[in-house]
């Protein structure tokens, strides 16, 4: 009985599954011609929205961005982008 859990076991190793996950392609997520702007392109913001959910604050890119209404975002690579608000009109400074 120790064997059969041992054969199940290394079956079904984390080794295997990284190894499986590691090899599956993803297909490019934008079709629209002309393309969305990259993930790491600087007008990302304006990719095509696929899922909205304004009711949770969020909405994902058909770049693969994830943008919140607080203008934070997330990469596809995870790497997290600070809320960038506009600063309102009466806390601009202008040179004299």
């Amino acid at each position: 009985m120790n064997q059969a859990r041992q054969a199940v076991t290394t079956a079904g190793s984390a080794t295997d599954r990284t190894t499986h996950l590691s090899q599956r392609k993803t297909p490019p997520m934008c079709n629209h011609q002309p393309q969305c702007p990259t993930a790491d392109s600087p007008d990302r913001e304006a990719a095509v929205i696929v899922a909205g959910h304004p009711e949770q604050g969020w909405s994902l890119l058909c770049n693969g961005v994830l943008v919140f209404e607080d203008t934070g975002e997330i990469l596809p690579d995870g790497e997290i982008i600070a809320p960038h608000r506009p600063l309102g009109t009466g806390r601009v400074t202008t040179a004299a």
